[in-house]
């Protein structure tokens, strides 16, 4: 047995007290290795270490940011396929996927180099005769980090690329679940050069490691991304204290994609069944509702069925699979029981939603399709975050648009028309962060802003420019000629 993966606290690899496995969900008898297991007083060298450190970092030059930031996307991008084999092999989406998570983990990692030279300010004129306005971005200082197991890579690297672009220090907490992905990201940045206490990880439960970051007076911000009801607390806790938190939160989705009759069918099949099922259907922004017009529905439903039927459920890392396990037992169960509930709730489950044996034990699930949902059922309201998906039928794209934006939810909002009317409407009235156009609700680019609105998200967009938003606070000073 090799020792245990350490967390990364003060610029030193810190020997754990505790250690837990992390298991690979295609294969249960595969161990990807014993990670540390850390707790609130690693939290707080971490942040102390941070806390020393924030004063020379956040002075540093543009450039020497730029610099590290470079050589981690260099990095990423040299060992892209090494990096997206250990992905799939603990989260369980398929090789190709995780393989084009890691890519994108390094082009955003790319962009914030970039970014860190471009950080503009502004000069005004004041309303007083001789006096000069300056409006500059500083730092925030110390932001904690909390990421979901889904995307163990690229969340964490949409959080951390700026903070560091932006001269603040980070301590960051992955999921538990896929500890492996995150200890070899930290192990790039380290390598990388960033100095000691800017940059810590600290592995642990959301229970500890996560709260203690929340009490914690001298962490300054809280990024986290994960559940609704999670996120709620989070930014309960985050502004508690005598020292309030500012705080970003990306949290679920239960994304409508609208078909309309005149969508070009195989475009719409395929828009469909990569966004409800790909990766799993263990995204945020995966097509849980599709909502179809009456007069394609029967077309598009029989259509599904069919592509449905010509795809593979298998290991994350055999070649020909497109849909891997679901990531442990606990998710498992969940789609399990939501499969029960639809059933219950009177609708009809057209394909799937089987559990599946292959040749090594996992949580493999065939993708669930319903039919005949309807708007007010648990499966169309409430995020599964699993391969099922509701099909709803409706009249016309009035009600199309009525049944979409009926939801507690707001991230992502897709069509497939090829009426330019209907496209334009739909995506000014579509009530969520991001619209698609004949395209997947899932799969967005690395340079735009990422976020959704009601119960999605909460505080200032991740991703592109806009990131600046929340890792940057503004300074107003005025100056007597």
């Amino acid at each position: 047995m090799t020792a245990p993966f350490r967390n990364f606290i003060a610029g030193e690899w810190v020997a754990p007290t505790e250690a837990v496995p992390n298991v690979n969900p295609s294969n249960l008898t595969d161990v990807v290795g014993e990670y540390a297991r850390g707790g609130a007083a690693d939290v707080d060298a971490a942040v102390a270490a941070a806390k020393a450190a924030f004063p020379a970092w956040s002075r540093t030059v543009p450039y020497a940011r730029h610099e590290i930031l470079k050589k981690v996307a260099a990095e990423i991008f040299a060992r892209k396929d090494e990096l997206g084999r250990l992905l799939s092999r603990e989260e369980g989406k398929t090789l190709a996927e995780g393989i084009g998570e890691v890519t994108r983990a390094g082009q955003i990692f790319e962009f914030f180099a970039a970014e860190t030279v471009r950080l503009a300010g502004e000069t005004l004129p004041s309303v007083r005769p001789g006096v000069g306005v300056e409006v500059t971005r500083e730092p925030l200082g110390i932001v904690g980090m909390i990421t979901p197991w889904n995307f163990p890579i690229a969340i964490p690297a949409w959080k951390i690329a700026p903070a560091l672009a932006y001269g603040n220090c980070i301590v960051f907490k992955p999921a538990e679940l896929v500890p492996g992905s995150a200890h070899a990201l930290a192990e790039i940045i380290v390598r990388a050069g960033v100095p000691a206490g800017v940059f810590n990880l600290v592995m642990g439960k959301g229970s500890t490691v996560g709260q203690r970051l929340l009490d914690h007076p001298d962490i300054t911000a809280i990024t986290f991304t994960g559940s609704v009801s999670t996120g709620r607390k989070v930014a309960a806790a985050a502004i508690s204290g005598e020292v309030m938190k500012k705080v970003q939160l990306e949290m679920g989705g239960k994304n409508p994609l609208v078909v309309l009759d005149d969508a070009d069918l195989p475009i719409a099949v395929e828009t469909a069944v990569n966004g409800a099922f790909f990766s799993t259907g263990q995204r945020c922004t995966a097509s849980s509702r599709i909502i179809v017009t009456e007069g394609i529905h029967d077309r598009f439903v029989d259509a599904v069925k069919g592509r449905l039927a010509q795809l593979t459920v298998d290991d994350a890392l055999k070649a020909g699979t497109h849909i891997g396990p679901v990531v442990d037992e606990s998710q498992l169960d969940q789609d399990m029981r939501y499969i029960e509930i639809g059933r219950a709730e009177g609708a009809t489950l057209a394909y799937g939603g089987e559990r599946l044996n292959r040749e090594s034990e996992g949580f493999y699930l065939s993708p669930a399709l319903f039919t005949e949902a309807t708007p007010e059922m648990r499966i169309s309201r409430e995020e599964i975050f699993g391969p099922v998906a509701a099909v709803i039928r409706v009249k016309d794209y009035e009600e199309a648009l009525a049944v979409s934006n009926d939801t507690p939810f707001g991230l992502s909002s897709g069509i497939c028309t090829t009426s330019l009317k209907h496209a334009t409407h739909f995506k000014r009235n579509a009530d969520a962060g991001m619209v698609m156009v004949n395209l997947p609700t899932a799969g967005v680019d690395f340079h735009v802003p990422f976020g959704g609105r009601k119960g999605s998200s909460y505080g200032p967009r991740e991703q592109g420019s806009y990131a600046r938003e929340f890792f940057t606070q503004v300074k107003t000073a005025y100056t007597l000629a």
